[in-house]
C-alpha cells in the first residue's frame, strides 16, 4: 500500500506538540476479534451476523443487537447475549494475537519529541486487560477510554476531552486513526486527522483525512520530516 495523500495541500506538521492515537486498529489488532465475539454472541440468540453487515453497521453506527429487539426477543436474553460477548471478547484478548508489528519501536521513537494520549472507545476494564503484559501505555501522557467523556465517537467529544487535558490549542495536536466513525469525531472537533491503513476499516471513507499512511513507521518518518 502506497502512501496516499489528501487532496488539499500537504500540511506543515512542525507546529504539532501533541498526538492522540485511537487504539483499536491502530495500536492493537483487536477488531476482527470484537466481530468474532459479537457474532458468537448473537449466535445464542439464533442470530447469524455476516461480516459484511458487520463491518457495514461501523460505518453507520447501526446496533448489531437491533436484529433481536426487532424479532422480539426479550432485553434479559439480549443483555445475557452481550455478556458472553464481552467474556468471548475478553477470552480473544488473553489468547489471540493482537499485536501490531513496530508500534513499540515508532511511539519509542515518537515519545522523545511528543506529548501522547490514547483516546479510545474501549471500554476500560478490555483495556487494562490489553496492557496487562504490554509496553505501549507508558509512552502516553494519559489515556481516555469509553465512559470518560460526554459522547463516543463520532462525537466530538472524546478528542475535545483529550485537547482540554493536555491544555493546548487543537492547532497543535494531530489525531491518528484507522476508521471513519474516528476520523468524523477528529473533523467534528476541529483537529487534523492522519488515517493509518487496516485491513478491516479499509472498505470505509477515510478520504477527510489529512494524509493516508499504510503505517505507523510511515507516520514517524513523516513527522520526522
Amino acid at each position: 500500500l502506497l502512501i496516499v495523500g489528501s487532496s488539499r495541500k500537504s500540511m506543515d506538521f512542525s507546529n504539532i506538540s501533541y498526538l492522540l492515537f485511537d487504539h483499536d486498529g491502530v495500536l492493537v489488532e483487536t477488531e476482527y476479534w470484537y466481530f468474532k465475539a459479537t457474532q458468537r454472541g448473537l449466535a445464542h440468540l439464533g442470530i447469524d451476523l455476516p461480516l459484511a453487515g458487520y463491518r457495514q453497521h461501523l460505518v453507520d453506527g447501526a446496533s448489531n443487537w437491533e436484529v433481536a429487539r426487532q424479532q422480539g426477543i426479550a432485553e434479559k436474553d439480549i443483555s445475557a447475549a452481550r455478556a458472553n460477548r464481552d467474556r468471548y471478547y475478553q477470552e480473544y484478548l488473553v489468547n489471540e494475537d493482537i499485536n501490531i508489528e513496530g508500534v513499540e519501536e515508532v511511539l519509542t521513537t515518537l515519545t522523545r519529541r511528543f506529548h501522547m494520549a490514547i483516546v479510545t472507545t474501549s471500554k476500560r476494564q478490555d483495556f487494562e486487560l490489553i496492557h496487562a503484559s504490554r509496553n505501549i501505555v507508558p509512552h502516553f501522557d494519559f489515556v481516555l477510554c469509553n465512559g470518560e467523556y460526554p459522547r463516543a465517537k463520532p462525537a466530538p467529544d472524546p478528542y475535545l476531552t483529550a485537547i482540554a487535558q493536555f491544555g493546548c490549542d487543537r492547532s497543535q495536536a494531530l489525531v491518528i486513526e484507522d476508521s471513519e466513525r474516528g476520523l468524523r469525531s477528529a473533523v467534528a472537533a476541529d483537529i487534523t486527522c492522519i488515517a493509518i491503513h487496516n485491513d478491516f476499516t479499509a472498505h470505509q471513507d477515510l478520504s477527510a483525512a489529512e494524509q493516508r499512511l499504510p503505517n505507523l513507521r510511515t507516520l514517524a518518518e513523516l513527522l520526522a520530516r
